[in-house]
């Protein structure tokens, strides 16, 4: 898949996914397979206004592609904030998020709501691409609602006012997280546009990526939901790519992992910060483990990274 200048064999995405993707986890996953990553998403004002903390979660993963999404819904900021974003991160290309479906963002004519203002969506990628010298992408959904499901125009759009690529989530706003992703409507995209599309939504394994790839016809997948406490769906994809069998790691590898990735996190944030976050990490790093209630629960209250290693050697003593 081209993306502008850059070459991307099978493209596996990391999602970016506000509170998850900081750049220590988009290290991990860049490193398992995840061979284009995403920074969490950035209010488009808050940069021009020169935020600090908006400004630190654009730092650029250090293998692999990696993009910088931005969110907004007025032209000339959401283009002043590219060129700003992009200084700040040194990253391969722009992203736009119009698939958010949070009420706070949506509701207010940002994120999914820009789907219900294809006129203004088109004109922010339209500046934002006239403003920037990397490609500018578009992640969205299927539509505000089932009564409105408008991706097939609203992609189009995108693709006319210079979206170099186009990710759609399988769901409307209005769905959230629930129900069914529909490939189906995304097969229909990849056959309207000439640009890369990407398939998203409940691709959590290998066999769903082939799946996905194979019903939509699609450039490439992202991996959302699937990947928390498990960012060897990415290894697990690639290898079902490649036609290899992929073998699952250990609990000790998995709880060694997950520790590099709080130390990446306390050189990222400081250490205050990356405990409290390690918290939901670790948990999500222990889903299915037999026996681990007694370890979630010391889990719950991590409060240094000697908490972390002590929690660590112990899981590795008693559940493996």
């Amino acid at each position: 898949m081209k993306l502008g200048k850059i070459e991307v064999e099978s493209p596996v995405i990391l999602a970016p996914m506000a509170g998850v993707t900081d750049w220590a986890f988009r290290n991990i996953c860049a490193e398992l397979g995840a061979n284009i990553t995403v920074t969490e998403m950035v209010s488009s004002r808050a940069l021009i206004y020169h935020d600090k903390k908006s400004a630190s979660l654009l730092r650029k993963t250090q293998t692999g592609v990696c993009g910088a999404q931005i969110f907004g819904n007025d032209p000339a900021i959401m283009a002043e904030a590219a060129v700003l974003a992009l200084e700040i991160s040194g990253c391969d290309f722009l992203d736009i998020n119009m698939g958010c479906p949070m009420p706070k963002i949506a509701n207010s004519g940002d994120g999914c709501g820009l789907m219900r203002t294809p006129e203004l969506a088109g004109k922010i990628v339209e500046q934002v691409a006239s403003s920037v010298s990397v490609p500018v992408t578009v992640k969205c959904r299927l539509g505000w609602d089932r009564g409105s499901l408008n991706v097939l125009e609203f992609t189009r759009r995108m693709q006319d006012c210079g979206a170099s690529m186009v990710t759609v989530h399988g769901r409307t706003r209005s769905m959230l997280y629930s129900g069914v992703a529909d490939w189906d409507m995304i097969t229909r995209v990849k056959q309207s546009l000439s640009i890369p599309v990407i398939a998203n939504g409940d691709i959590i394994s290998g066999q769903q990526a082939k799946q996905a790839l194979r019903r939509t016809g699609a450039d490439g997948v992202m991996v959302g939901r699937g990947c928390f406490g498990d960012p060897w769906v990415f290894a697990e994809i690639t290898a079902m790519q490649e036609g290899r069998t992929y073998t699952r790691p250990t609990l000790k590898d998995r709880v060694a992992v997950a520790v590099r990735q709080f130390e990446m996190a306390r050189e990222d944030k400081g250490e205050h910060i990356a405990c409290l976050e390690a918290r939901k990490h670790f948990a999500w790093y222990l889903r299915g483990v037999a026996h681990s209630s007694y370890y979630k629960e010391q889990i719950s209250s991590i409060a240094s990274m000697e908490d972390i290693h002590r929690i660590a050697q112990g899981i590795c003593r008693d559940l493996s």
